[in-house]
């Protein structure tokens, strides 16, 4: 929270794992976005997180916030990537290792007993995910693309008019 004793209005929590191949997506992008926010000055309104998964703890992240973009890994997903609005929702996942971002919003909303901010979800386009393998060339391309609708302020402007309701943005 770069020493601020109040979080930043805006998080972006990437996630993902660095040693399954293109599951690398969120972790890289974090490191990406980090080395920008120090490198620019940047991104100062913008708080960064990172993990292997998403789990019921990290709803407390989410408290205090404006806006959030979650980021990660897709196959379905279209090239380069794609952007969403999330609702919280009860899923399946909330009793496994790994949630989904709709699940942490709404274990935000018990928690909080208050709507959970609004979230969104930018899903990179992927293609490998075995263990051991490097991130494939064209997960890399698709991480470009994305790390520069983030860098251009294009995702800001996209979620503060919230017009992203059910649009699926191609970079």
């Amino acid at each position: 929270m770069d020493g601020r004793s109040s979080p930043a209005p805006f998080l972006i929590f990437t996630y993902g794992n660095p040693s399954r191949g293109d599951d690398a997506l969120g972790p890289f992008m974090f490191d990406m976005l980090e080395a920008y926010k120090q490198e620019t000055g940047q991104l100062d309104d913008v708080d960064l997180l990172t993990d292997f998964q998403l789990q019921i703890e990290h709803a407390i992240d989410l408290e205090h916030r404006q806006r959030i973009l979650f980021v990660d890994a897709g196959v379905t997903c279209r090239e380069p990537y794609e952007l969403q609005r999330l609702k919280a929702e009860r899923d399946d996942s909330f009793t496994t290792h790994a949630m989904s971002p709709a699940s942490v919003l709404s274990v935000y909303q018990q928690i909080n007993i208050a709507e959970a901010p609004p979230a969104y979800l930018l899903t990179i386009r992927a293609y490998e995910f075995g263990l051991g393998l490097a991130m494939s060339n064209k997960a890399n391309e698709n991480l470009q693309k994305a790390f520069d609708f983030i860098a251009d302020g294009s995702w800001l402007r996209q979620i503060e008019t919230d017009d992203v309701e059910q649009m699926n943005l191609k970079g």
